[in-house]
This record gives structure tokens, C-alpha cells and sequence, in this order.
């Protein structure tokens, strides 16, 4: 995960990585084709070419889309229909997507199209690439879309020197846009409209951010539950190697080990640790919830990187020289495993949420109520357990999965549709809000261990250097204080990566 913020520029023509498409779409690499990536560009625009010379039915390229594939368009105005096609699917709604989430979609769209077997002309992809590499975003509203075709449909019309985009920050039309950044519009031809539309490109995209965050969130989850544990005086048995060894599931040992490592040379666990024999399950079941949160993030990571190298366009080209008409847009693959995210957002949030109040709840904590010396006339960080109660509510909220839905589109001839955008689309969002309530565990975990009674010992190497990162800029809490910027910055630290960062000094890469 820490090579994505290092990339000068991304190569495109091997096996495409998650962290190069974050390192684009997040860090501003730059992007560029190698000689196999035009290659098999050039080679399969040809073949698009040899197809209309010989007249040959196509869909959407001599035929209409969706219902209307039985009717044919005349040559004359083939190449016309293709800008036609992108004027009626902008129809997305609603406020823009971020800047990353469009530079994401149209990283995925140099993937899908560079594949070899899309069609489009080289051209096309390298102005793609210069918007990419001039800073042009195009404005993209984020909501009214099944699978695809709406948000891509609004980068394309930038394409053409129309719609709306961002310039230096500034949002212009599109055709200034460009010619601010010294970019010439572009005239499509054959299969190209199609092209960018077709497959889910911005499904793929919005879910590659949100599992590359999630990676990030549950191992961070893993620090900051360290924390908690020492503020908390836990009991590291039940991260013992033995109790690990049986139960096959790997992915809790690794947050067992974690948590192991980092409390290794904390005093503070070496003489109050494991005073209960047994702890509440939000602090004993850290490695199987965690490590459960971690599994479902993986498999999601594995489905995205494969549909990162995939040609989601359709009909295919196929070099054996026929155009196949089939149906690799359609975002099941991402779409459920999004859902999914989106559950084990939750898993992991509601276990954090329930550490924050255990060490707020004088009753079980052992430390002063709220964690506030003075409480009556302070109420400390007692509202802060209400901020994660909301924002888990609002996980649950969202987790219900879009993926089960269907609404039959263009007159039953799409009379399924997967709905993997609004999947994708709601997953990066409940990632989001999981980054606060871990923050807020955050907070407290650092508060905690300037109030409790086991100041006397040194702290772990680690759990020390989070807090210090912590009262950066969130300071200890004597007396009630404005408590919304102490908020967003544990939610920063938490996003950024900074806190897997400081473990990963210490115990090596937790990713």
C-alpha cells in the first residue's frame, strides 16, 4: 500500500495493480502506453475498420443500442450516431463526484479500452491521457446510474469539448476547459461512443478506492484496538498463538500477530495486563472480528484487480475476427463484493464503536467517567460514543445490498441490470464514515491513557508514538473544549495511513 504515493508514472500494457490506479487517481501519477499497450490497440482497430468496409451487423456500431439492435443505421450516419449516443446518456443527477473518483473512471477506462479487444482508435485513449496528465476533470454528477453508461457518458462529453469540468479547480465548460489546457477536442469514429460508455468502468473504479481505504481502515483498526487494549489493561491471551492455531482462518491470526507485536514492550500490559480473566468480547474478539473484516476485504480486493485486467466493453473484437455480442459490462462481480464491503465496514465498525464505550463507561472502564477529571460540570468525551452510534446506525443503514436489485431498462431488452454502481457508490461512502468511528476510538484510546491509573509505566513504542500523533493537533481534555476539529483529525490520521505507517516502523507491513 505505501507504493502508491512513491509512483512518478504508471506504464500501461502489463497486469494492472490497485495501488497504481490509487496512485493516479488519488496521488496525480502520470500515465503513459508502452509499445505492447498500442500494439494490440492499433490491432484491433483495424479490425473494427476491415468490419464496416465489409458491412457487417454490429451492434451499436451499424445497429442501434439496446432495443434498438434491430434497427440498422446507415453508414452516413454511423459515425455521427456515436457522438448522438453520448448526448442521451447523460443522465446522471446530483452533486459531482470527487476529483479521484473521476480520475479513477478514467484510468479504468484506459484499461478496459487498451485491452485489445474494445476497438477504439489509439487516439482516443492518449486524450484520455492528457487529461489524466493535465489535470482536466470532467464534471461528473454521481447519481441516476444501473451499472454504467451515466457517469461515463459526462467524462465523454468533455471528450468533445462540451459538457462541464474542473480546470486548476475552477469549474468551466468543457470546451474552455480545454483549450486552458492546451487540449484539442476530439471527433469520434466507429464503436467509440459506444466504447466509453460500455462496461463498468465506474463501478470498478469507485470500488477499487474504497477496497484500497478498507485495506488501509482494518489494519489500522489493529493499532488503534492496541491502544484500547493497553488504555483497557486487556488480556493478551486470547491472542495467543495457541489459540489462534485452531481455528483455520488466517486472516485472525494476522490481527492476532499484529497486536502481539505492538504490545510486545508495553509495561503498562506486563503488570496491569490481564487482571480479568477473561475480557468483554469488544476487546477478547478483536482477531476474529477484525480477521473476519480483513477476509471479505481481500476477496474483494482479488475481485477488483481481476476486473481491473478485463475487457468489460461489448461486442468484443475478438482477434480471431468476428465482433461478439455478450454482456462483460455487467458489474456482478464488483457489485457484490462492494455489498459485501460494505458489511464488513460494519463488522469492524461495530466492534470499535463498542471499545469506545467501554472506555467512556466508568461502570466497566476503571477510569473516570467520559474520561474527563472533573465530569458533572464537563462532559468530557461523552458524546463522542453518540457520534459513532450515528454513524454506525447510518452504516446499517446503507448496508442493505443494491446488488439483490433489478429493474428491467430500454423496453426488456435489459430486463436485468445488476445495480453494481450504487453498490460501488455506497461502499466508499460507508468506508468513510467506518474512518470516523475508528477515529473517535482514537481519541478516546489517547485520552484514556493520559487518565488512567497506569501513567507510572511506559507505554509500547507504537501505542506511544500514536498518541503523539494524536495531540498534534487534538490536545488532552482538562475542560470541555470544541471537540469537532480533535474529530476530523483522528479521522485524517486514521484515512491517510499514517497510523498503519507508525506500526509499520515497528513491526513491518501490515497490508
Amino acid at each position: 500500500m505505501n507504493r502508491a504515493k512513491s509512483i512518478q508514472e504508471v506504464v500501461l500494457g502489463g497486469r494492472a495493480k490497485l495501488y497504481e490506479l490509487v496512485a493516479v487517481a488519488r496521488y496525480g501519477a502520470g500515465v503513459s502506453f508502452s509499445e505492447d499497450y498500442k500494439k494490440r490497440v492499433r490491432a484491433c482497430r483495424c479490425l473494427v475498420e476491415d468490419f464496416v468496409k465489409e458491412n457487417r451487423k454490429i451492434y451499436g456500431v451499424t445497429t442501434g443500442l439496446g432495443e434498438n439492435v434491430k434497427r440498422v443505421i446507415p453508414e452516413k450516419e454511423a459515425v455521427q450516431y456515436q457522438e448522438n449516443m453520448i448526448l442521451t446518456h447523460c443522465t446522471n443527477v446530483g452533486e459531482p463526484l470527487d476529483a479521484e473518483a473521476v480520475r479513477a473512471i478514467m484510468f479504468v477506462m484506459l484499461l478496459n479500452m487498451g485491452s485489445g479487444y474494445s476497438g477504439v482508435r489509439l487516439e482516443l485513449l492518449e486524450r484520455i491521457t492528457e487529461f489524466l496528465n493535465r489535470g482536466i476533470i470532467p464534471w461528473t454528477p454521481s447519481h441516476g446510474s444501473v451499472g454504467y453508461l451515466g457517469a461515463e457518458a459526462h467524462i465523454a462529453m468533455v471528450l468533445l469539448g462540451r459538457g462541464r469540468a474542473y480546470y486548476k479547480g475552477k469549474l468551466m465548460d468543457g470546451a474552455d476547459a480545454l483549450r486552458c489546457a492546451g487540449i484539442e477536442p476530439i471527433r469520434l469514429s466507429y464503436k467509440e461512443g459506444l466504447s466509453l460508455i460500455s462496461g463498468g468502468t465506474s463501478v470498478t473504479a469507485l470500488a477499487a478506492l474504497a477496497v484500497y481505504d478498507a485495506l488501509n481502515l482494518v489494519s489500522t483498526a489493529d493499532v488503534v484496538a492496541s491502544c484500547t487494549l493497553e488504555a483497557l489493561c486487556g488480556n493478551l491471551k486470547a491472542f495467543d498463538e495457541r489459540v489462534m492455531s485452531v481455528k483455520s482462518q488466517p486472516a485472525q491470526w494476522v490481527s492476532a500477530s499484529h497486536v502481539n507485536k505492538i504490545l510486545a514492550d508495553s509495561e503498562i500490559i506486563k503488570k496491569y495486563g490481564g487482571q480479568n480473566l477473561q475480557d468483554a468480547l469488544s476487546l477478547r474478539c478483536i482477531p476474529q472480528a477484525h480477521g473476519a473484516a480483513r477476509k471479505t476485504i481481500e476477496d474483494a480486493l482479488t475481485a477488483i484487480e481481476n476486473e481491473l485486467n478485463s475487457c468489460d466493453d461489448n461486442p468484443i473484437i475478438h482477434p480471431s475476427g468476428e465482433a461478439l455480442s455478450g454482456c462483460n459490462c455487467d458489474a456482478g462481480f464488483v457489485g457484490i463484493e462492494s455489498d459485501s464491503l460494505c458489511i464488513a465496514m460494519g463488522y469492524l465498525s461495530k466492534i470499535s464503536e463498542r471499545r469506545t464505550d467501554r472506555m467512556l463507561n466508568e461502570h466497566v472502564s476503571g477510569l473516570p467517567p467520559f474520561l474527563v477529571a472533573s465530569p458533572g460540570e464537563n462532559s468530557g468525551y461523552m458524546i463522542l460514543q453518540y457520534s459513532s452510534a450515528a454513524l454506525l446506525a447510518e452504516i446499517r443503514s446503507l448496508s442493505h445490498p443494491s446488488s439483490v436489485d433489478s429493474v428491467p431498462t430500454c423496453a426488456f431488452q435489459e430486463d436485468y441490470v445488476s445495480m453494481g454502481y450504487n453498490a460501488a457508490l455506497k461502499a466508499r461512502q460507508v468506508v468513510g464514515l467506518a474512518e470516523y468511528i475508528t477515529g473517535n476510538e482514537l481519541l478516546a484510546a489517547a485520552q484514556a491513557s493520559d487518565i488512567g491509573k497506569h501513567r507510572d509505566c511506559r507505554m509500547s513504542g507504537v501505542t506511544a508514538e500514536v498518541k503523539r500523533a494524536v495531540r498534534e493537533r487534538a490536545p488532552f481534555m482538562e475542560n470541555d473544549h470544541y471537540i469537532s476539529p480533535d474529530i476530523e483529525w483522528a479521522k485524517e490520521l486514521v484515512h491517510s495511513g499514517r497510523i498503519r505507517a507508525i506500526a509499520e516502523e515497528s513491526i513491518k507491513e501490515m497490508a
